[in-house]
């Protein structure tokens, strides 16, 4: 089953309570559902985002935790066959071509630095460091083109235009042309997404480009912007102080509250050229 017959969206009945009355009705909803990731199979991981595009979102989620460090080290990401001989819809096996002593160091590595695994900034921040390299101050882009990306990045959202219910990650390039976006329930499912899509075609680092996230900036969102070598990182709504620390020391450009004319630079300004620069 691939992911384009896979069904996001699906009816679920509900009461609408609309100025003082109440109607029975079919609400559109974004699927939930459980990926198990496995290893050369053997579970691995699993976390909830909605379905389409589940490999990229395998390839994207195991390069921006370090767990390859190209596409050339995923020889397959495969469904799951069942009992009864067909695919499982919601279990993927990746088949790494890594050495299973580096494998075994860089999961030993990467799983406990994470940012939910309870450790304080600072050892977060360093640890990210040690793996990721700064990126540097080449490119920029104009204040005029970064006004632009919150309505482009709408525009292709169908999923939250059906639903309400998913966030995106968008990519664009530094004049603005949107390059491909993903959406999920999950932010950084989103993210894992669109860096499998870019890892597919071969396009990482990504150094003359912009992703832009719906909601808010976390630290994991910086750290898989960063890993994938995007100089700029935007969102609609807030960073995170960890996020903030995180893209400083990475030599990245955070902006937030990106909305039509009005965005905050929090680091690395010196990316976004203004009329008057």
């Amino acid at each position: 089953m691939s992911d384009s017959d896979r069904n996001s969206t699906l009816r679920r009945d509900a009461h609408r309570w609309r100025s003082g009355r109440s109607e029975s009705a079919a609400e559109i909803l974004a699927v939930e559902e459980p990926l198990e990731i496995r290893l050369a199979g053997r579970r691995f991981t699993i976390t909830m985002r909605t379905p389409g595009h589940d490999e990229e979102l395998v390839a994207g989620f195991l390069f921006a935790e370090g767990f390859v460090s190209s596409a050339g080290e995923i020889d397959e990401i495969r469904r799951v066959r069942g009992t009864d001989g067909k695919p499982e819809a919601n279990i993927l096996d990746a088949i790494l071509k890594v050495p299973i002593e580096t494998l075994r160091e860089r999961l030993q590595r990467n799983f406990t630095m994470t940012s939910s695994c309870g450790l304080c900034g600072k050892t977060s921040i360093d640890s990210i460091r040690r793996r990721i390299a700064a990126i540097d101050g080449r490119g920029s882009v104009s204040a005029a083109t970064l006004s632009g990306l919150s309505a482009a990045m709408n525009a292709e959202q169908p999923l939250f235009a059906r639903t309400g219910g998913v966030h995106a990650a968008a990519l664009f390039d530094f004049a603005g042309s949107l390059k491909a976006l993903r959406e999920d329930v999950g932010r950084h499912n989103a993210v894992d997404k669109l860096v499998g899509w870019a890892m597919n075609r071969e396009l990482l680092p990504l150094a003359d480009s912009i992703v832009m996230a719906s909601g808010r900036l976390s630290f994991e969102i910086v750290q898989k912007v960063a890993a994938a070598g995007a100089p700029i990182v935007a969102a609609v709504s807030a960073p995170s102080t960890l996020a903030v620390d995180l893209a400083e020391e990475a030599g990245v450009t955070l902006i937030a509250f990106l909305r039509g004319e009005s965005f905050n630079i929090y680091t690395h300004p010196e990316r976004v050229v203004t009329s008057g620069s």
